[in-house]
């Protein structure tokens, strides 16, 4: 749960006047325009916003282009591994172009995207969805309207929705993983006490948690085209000024970056069930990260682990870096789904391969969501075909 945060030039006082200094629009005399940025109507997180401009002024309203993935699959029992390496976006230059979706029901949105060039020509506000960008290769900068985050290699990009931002990478070699959750993404409940304070057993803190920092604050006038994701629809706008022109803000409702190399494990003498690795939540899918850790202790310990039925979650398996124990013939990038309805574990000779190893040190995102994943014309485009029949004995 992101907790309180501040930044730039803010007034005593909320929904106060807060006056401009000589020079700048509209003074001396001149007021900033106080925006409440907030979800879930006037009861969930929020931050106030001060803009040296009114946020409200739209130039003019452009085409719509419809963004609803072509499904090629909507009632799926077959386990799936997708090579995702080789998914082929529909414009590697254009930074919503790049982005590939693979899986989708009415709660979120799963893809890779492989961007070349950063998103500088245009702002984006996803109204639609929170987004969640898990960095698998390169580095750059977040840009949004209440400041900047550095990212790298095993960062989550938590971005709320409704947050207008721009992107910029340093390497022309980045692979993202990206999900759009229709309700919002917090860390878990279970690690947090009535305070919102993350407890002590928790595998991460507030320490761990990167806020925006070097806030942008543009007095511009002119033409800004904004992309905004609405109902399934990529909407252009024309904004008459820039819409990084805040000059300071306070609260609850922000982006934050939290690096995967920063969870914690719990482990056990005996395996230890998913819930253990959860780093995110929503009403209607979890996010578990899977990272170096030593094995279960137990003098017959199996560290592999058991065979598991998905009776109410199709699992999303992202394989980022290491050595992947469980799986056999799985190599970053590499994506697994095992739906509800069929049970799925270790792969034949990984159970026995696992007793008496001390530790792992693989990398990898799971999604386990809590209605069934349709897939993508995309998505059986990178499938390999074979997997469903992978736990066979030779």
């Amino acid at each position: 749960m992101p907790f309180y945060h501040s930044l730039g030039q803010i007034p005593p006082k909320r929904h106060t006047q807060f006056e401009k200094p000589a020079g700048q629009s509209g003074g001396p005399g001149g007021l900033y325009y106080e925006q409440l940025f907030g979800t879930i109507g006037f009861d969930g997180m929020s931050s106030l916003l001060y803009h040296v401009h009114r946020p409200t002024m739209v130039r003019n309203v452009l085409g719509s282009v419809d963004m609803t993935p072509k499904l090629a699959v909507e009632k799926n029992i077959m386990a799936r591994k997708l090579i995702g390496f080789d998914a082929e976006p529909a414009d590697r230059d254009d930074y919503l172009g790049s982005r590939v979706p693979l899986f989708v029901n009415k709660d979120l949105l799963v893809g890779v995207a492989a961007p070349r060039q950063s998103l500088t020509d245009y702002f984006y506000k996803n109204a639609d969805a929170d987004e969640l960008l898990f960095v698998h290769r390169g580095t750059g900068t977040l840009r949004t309207l209440l400041g900047q985050i550095r990212f790298g290699y095993g960062d989550y990009l938590v971005i709320p929705r409704g947050m207008i931002y721009q992107i910029t990478f340093d390497t022309p070699e980045t692979r993202l993983l990206y999900v759009e959750s229709h309700s919002p993404i917090y860390t878990p409940k279970r690690y947090r006490n009535h305070f919102g304070q993350m407890l002590e057993h928790a595998p991460f803190c507030e320490r761990d948690i990167r806020r925006p920092q070097n806030l942008e604050t543009h007095d511009e006038t002119g033409d800004f085209l904004m992309k905004i994701k609405k109902q399934g629809a990529l909407h252009s706008l024309v904004y008459a000024t820039h819409p990084f022109d805040v000059i300071g803000w306070d609260g609850y409702n922000y982006p934050y970056a939290f690096n995967i190399q920063d969870f914690e494990p719990i482990t056990g003498r005996v395996h230890q069930p998913p819930p253990v690795h959860q780093t995110f939540q929503t009403d209607t899918f979890v996010v578990c990260s899977f990272c170096p850790r030593l094995y279960d202790y137990h003098p017959k310990a199996i560290p592999a682990p058991y065979n598991h039925s998905n009776i109410d979650s199709d699992e999303v398996i992202y394989y980022v870096d290491g050595d992947f124990m469980s799986r056999n013939d799985i190599a970053p990038g590499h994506i697994t789904l095992h739906p509800g309805g069929i049970p799925h574990g270790p792969a034949p000779g990984a159970m026995e391969r696992s007793i008496g190893k001390r530790e792992t040190v693989e990398y990898a995102v799971m999604v386990d969501t809590f209605r069934p994943l349709m897939l993508t014309e995309q998505a059986l485009r990178i499938d390999d075909g074979k997997y469903y029949q992978s736990w066979l004995d030779a």
